[in-house]
Protein backbone atom coordinates (compact mmCIF):
# COMPACT_ATOMS: atom_id res chain seq x y z
CA UNK A 1 0.00 0.00 0.00
CA UNK A 2 2.80 2.36 0.84
CA UNK A 3 4.27 1.77 -2.56
CA UNK A 4 0.93 2.55 -4.22
CA UNK A 5 0.60 5.77 -2.21
CA UNK A 6 4.11 6.80 -3.23
CA UNK A 7 3.24 6.28 -6.88
CA UNK A 8 0.05 8.34 -6.59
CA UNK A 9 1.86 11.31 -5.08
CA UNK A 10 2.98 14.00 -7.51
CA UNK A 11 6.66 13.97 -7.95
CA UNK A 12 8.56 16.89 -6.46
CA UNK A 13 9.88 19.41 -8.96
CA UNK A 14 13.49 19.02 -9.87
CA UNK A 15 15.86 21.31 -8.08
CA UNK A 16 17.18 24.15 -10.21
CA UNK A 17 20.68 23.50 -11.44
CA UNK A 18 23.32 25.19 -9.41
CA UNK A 19 25.54 27.87 -10.83
CA UNK A 20 28.50 25.54 -10.62
CA UNK A 21 26.86 22.91 -12.84
CA UNK A 22 25.57 25.35 -15.49
CA UNK A 23 27.68 25.47 -18.66
CA UNK A 24 29.76 28.61 -19.15
CA UNK A 25 28.56 31.24 -21.56
CA UNK A 26 30.24 31.03 -24.94
CA UNK A 27 32.72 33.81 -25.55
CA UNK A 28 33.42 35.56 -28.83
CA UNK A 29 34.52 33.21 -31.57
CA UNK A 30 38.09 33.99 -32.65
CA UNK A 31 38.77 33.62 -36.36
CA UNK A 32 41.10 30.82 -37.33
CA UNK A 33 44.23 32.37 -38.81
CA UNK A 34 45.50 28.95 -39.89
CA UNK A 35 42.34 28.30 -41.90
CA UNK A 36 42.43 31.81 -43.40
CA UNK A 37 45.98 31.19 -44.65
CA UNK A 38 44.96 27.98 -46.42
CA UNK A 39 45.60 25.43 -43.68
CA UNK A 40 48.57 23.82 -45.42
CA UNK A 41 52.33 23.82 -45.10
CA UNK A 42 52.53 27.53 -45.89
CA UNK A 43 50.16 28.33 -43.03
CA UNK A 44 52.22 26.15 -40.69
CA UNK A 45 55.38 28.03 -41.67
CA UNK A 46 53.81 31.48 -41.36
CA UNK A 47 52.43 30.65 -37.91
CA UNK A 48 55.72 29.04 -36.78
CA UNK A 49 54.11 25.65 -36.24
CA UNK A 50 56.98 24.20 -38.23
CA UNK A 51 59.84 26.08 -36.65
CA UNK A 52 62.57 24.47 -38.74
CA UNK A 53 60.99 25.56 -42.02
CA UNK A 54 60.25 29.03 -40.64
CA UNK A 55 63.84 29.48 -39.47
CA UNK A 56 65.13 28.23 -42.85
CA UNK A 57 62.84 30.68 -44.65
CA UNK A 58 64.06 33.62 -42.57
CA UNK A 59 67.71 32.57 -42.90
CA UNK A 60 67.40 32.02 -46.66
CA UNK A 61 65.75 35.39 -47.21
CA UNK A 62 68.41 37.10 -45.11
CA UNK A 63 71.21 35.35 -47.02
CA UNK A 64 69.78 36.27 -50.41
CA UNK A 65 69.27 39.89 -49.35
CA UNK A 66 72.81 40.14 -47.97
CA UNK A 67 74.44 38.60 -51.06
CA UNK A 68 72.58 40.69 -53.63
CA UNK A 69 72.03 43.96 -51.78
CA UNK A 70 74.97 44.33 -49.40
CA UNK A 71 77.76 42.16 -50.78
CA UNK A 72 77.23 43.41 -54.32
CA UNK A 73 76.88 40.05 -56.10
CA UNK A 74 74.79 39.94 -59.25
CA UNK A 75 71.84 37.59 -59.52
CA UNK A 76 72.97 35.88 -62.74
CA UNK A 77 76.49 35.18 -61.48
CA UNK A 78 75.28 33.63 -58.21
CA UNK A 79 72.70 31.45 -59.99
CA UNK A 80 75.24 30.35 -62.62
CA UNK A 81 77.87 29.49 -59.99
CA UNK A 82 75.35 27.59 -57.88
CA UNK A 83 74.13 25.57 -60.87
CA UNK A 84 77.73 24.90 -61.90
CA UNK A 85 78.52 23.56 -58.43
CA UNK A 86 75.42 21.34 -58.42
CA UNK A 87 76.20 19.94 -61.89
CA UNK A 88 79.82 19.14 -60.92
CA UNK A 89 78.73 17.43 -57.69
CA UNK A 90 76.10 15.33 -59.47
CA UNK A 91 78.51 14.35 -62.25
CA UNK A 92 81.25 13.12 -59.90
CA UNK A 93 78.65 11.48 -57.64
CA UNK A 94 77.27 9.49 -60.58
CA UNK A 95 80.79 8.50 -61.74
CA UNK A 96 81.84 7.36 -58.26
CA UNK A 97 78.55 5.47 -57.82
CA UNK A 98 79.23 3.44 -60.99
CA UNK A 99 82.81 2.65 -59.92
CA UNK A 100 81.99 1.79 -56.29
CA UNK A 101 78.61 0.11 -56.93
CA UNK A 102 76.82 2.80 -54.94
CA UNK A 103 73.30 4.13 -55.56
CA UNK A 104 72.93 6.98 -58.01
CA UNK A 105 72.05 10.46 -56.74
CA UNK A 106 68.35 10.62 -55.74
CA UNK A 107 67.00 13.13 -58.21
CA UNK A 108 63.24 13.82 -58.08
CA UNK A 109 61.00 13.88 -61.11
CA UNK A 110 61.42 17.52 -62.11
CA UNK A 111 58.09 18.14 -63.82
CA UNK A 112 55.40 20.73 -63.23
CA UNK A 113 51.99 19.01 -63.07
CA UNK A 114 49.05 20.36 -65.01
CA UNK A 115 47.06 20.97 -61.82
CA UNK A 116 49.65 23.46 -60.53
CA UNK A 117 49.63 25.34 -63.84
CA UNK A 118 45.82 25.38 -63.86
CA UNK A 119 45.62 26.73 -60.29
CA UNK A 120 48.19 29.42 -61.05
CA UNK A 121 46.28 30.44 -64.20
CA UNK A 122 42.98 30.59 -62.27
CA UNK A 123 44.54 32.73 -59.55
CA UNK A 124 46.07 35.10 -62.12
CA UNK A 125 42.73 35.33 -63.94
CA UNK A 126 40.95 36.35 -60.73
CA UNK A 127 43.44 39.14 -59.98
CA UNK A 128 43.38 40.38 -63.59
CA UNK A 129 39.56 40.50 -63.57
CA UNK A 130 39.63 42.47 -60.31
CA UNK A 131 42.05 45.00 -61.79
CA UNK A 132 39.89 45.34 -64.90
CA UNK A 133 36.78 45.80 -62.73
CA UNK A 134 38.51 48.61 -60.83
CA UNK A 135 39.48 50.27 -64.13
CA UNK A 136 35.88 49.92 -65.32
CA UNK A 137 34.54 51.56 -62.15
CA UNK A 138 36.92 54.51 -62.58
CA UNK A 139 36.68 55.06 -66.35
CA UNK A 140 33.03 54.16 -67.04
CA UNK A 141 31.09 54.53 -63.79
CA UNK A 142 33.24 57.45 -62.54
CA UNK A 143 33.23 56.17 -58.99
CA UNK A 144 35.00 58.80 -56.86
CA UNK A 145 35.41 56.43 -53.92
CA UNK A 146 37.29 53.83 -55.96
CA UNK A 147 39.26 56.62 -57.65
CA UNK A 148 40.48 58.00 -54.31
CA UNK A 149 41.32 54.52 -53.03
CA UNK A 150 43.41 53.73 -56.11
CA UNK A 151 45.22 57.09 -55.86
CA UNK A 152 46.00 56.45 -52.18
CA UNK A 153 47.30 52.92 -52.82
CA UNK A 154 49.45 53.99 -55.77
CA UNK A 155 50.85 56.92 -53.82
CA UNK A 156 51.78 54.62 -50.92
CA UNK A 157 53.47 52.19 -53.33
CA UNK A 158 55.39 55.06 -54.96
CA UNK A 159 56.45 56.45 -51.59
CA UNK A 160 57.60 53.07 -50.24
CA UNK A 161 59.41 52.35 -53.53
CA UNK A 162 61.35 55.59 -53.20
CA UNK A 163 62.62 54.50 -49.77
CA UNK A 164 63.72 50.93 -50.64
CA UNK A 165 64.80 49.05 -53.72
CA UNK A 166 62.84 46.04 -54.97
CA UNK A 167 65.02 43.39 -53.30
CA UNK A 168 64.91 45.11 -49.90
CA UNK A 169 61.14 45.54 -50.25
CA UNK A 170 60.70 41.82 -51.01
CA UNK A 171 62.93 40.94 -48.07
CA UNK A 172 60.88 43.14 -45.72
CA UNK A 173 57.72 41.52 -47.07
CA UNK A 174 59.07 38.04 -46.33
CA UNK A 175 60.02 39.01 -42.78
CA UNK A 176 56.62 40.61 -42.18
CA UNK A 177 54.80 37.58 -43.60
CA UNK A 178 56.49 35.21 -41.15
CA UNK A 179 56.11 37.63 -38.22
CA UNK A 180 52.71 39.33 -38.33
CA UNK A 181 50.48 36.23 -38.75
CA UNK A 182 52.04 34.54 -35.71
CA UNK A 183 51.74 37.71 -33.61
CA UNK A 184 48.14 38.21 -34.73
CA UNK A 185 47.28 34.61 -33.90
CA UNK A 186 48.57 35.07 -30.36
CA UNK A 187 47.26 38.59 -29.66
CA UNK A 188 44.02 38.83 -31.65
CA UNK A 189 42.04 40.69 -28.99
CA UNK A 190 44.61 43.48 -28.58
CA UNK A 191 45.07 43.79 -32.34
CA UNK A 192 41.32 44.08 -32.95
CA UNK A 193 41.05 46.79 -30.31
CA UNK A 194 43.86 48.88 -31.82
CA UNK A 195 42.63 48.31 -35.38
CA UNK A 196 39.17 49.47 -34.39
CA UNK A 197 40.53 52.77 -33.14
CA UNK A 198 42.71 53.22 -36.24
CA UNK A 199 39.80 52.30 -38.52
CA UNK A 200 37.58 54.98 -36.97
CA UNK A 201 40.30 57.62 -37.41
CA UNK A 202 40.88 56.65 -41.05
CA UNK A 203 37.16 56.66 -41.82
CA UNK A 204 36.83 60.13 -40.28
CA UNK A 205 39.69 61.54 -42.36
CA UNK A 206 38.43 59.78 -45.49
CA UNK A 207 34.95 61.22 -44.95
CA UNK A 208 36.41 64.71 -44.64
CA UNK A 209 38.37 64.33 -47.89
CA UNK A 210 35.37 62.90 -49.73
CA UNK A 211 33.09 65.70 -48.51
CA UNK A 212 35.62 68.32 -49.70
CA UNK A 213 35.82 66.70 -53.12
CA UNK A 214 32.05 66.57 -53.44
CA UNK A 215 31.72 70.18 -52.31
CA UNK A 216 34.30 71.30 -54.87
CA UNK A 217 32.56 69.33 -57.64
CA UNK A 218 29.19 70.95 -56.80
CA UNK A 219 30.77 74.40 -56.86
CA UNK A 220 32.24 73.69 -60.31
CA UNK A 221 28.83 72.54 -61.56
CA UNK A 222 27.18 75.69 -60.22
CA UNK A 223 29.76 77.94 -61.86
CA UNK A 224 29.20 76.18 -65.20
Amino acid sequence: MAAVQDLDRPSAPDAPPSAASSPPLPGPIRPSVHRALGGGVVADVLLWRRRNLAVLTAAGATTVWFLFDRAGYSFLSVIANALLLVVVILFFWAKSALLLNRPLPPLPNLEIPDEVVGKAADGARVWINRALAVGHDIAIRRDRKVFLQVILVLWLISYIGSLFNLLTLVYIGVLLSITFPALYDNYQDHVHEKLGVAHNVVLKQYGNILSRVQAQSTKEKKTE
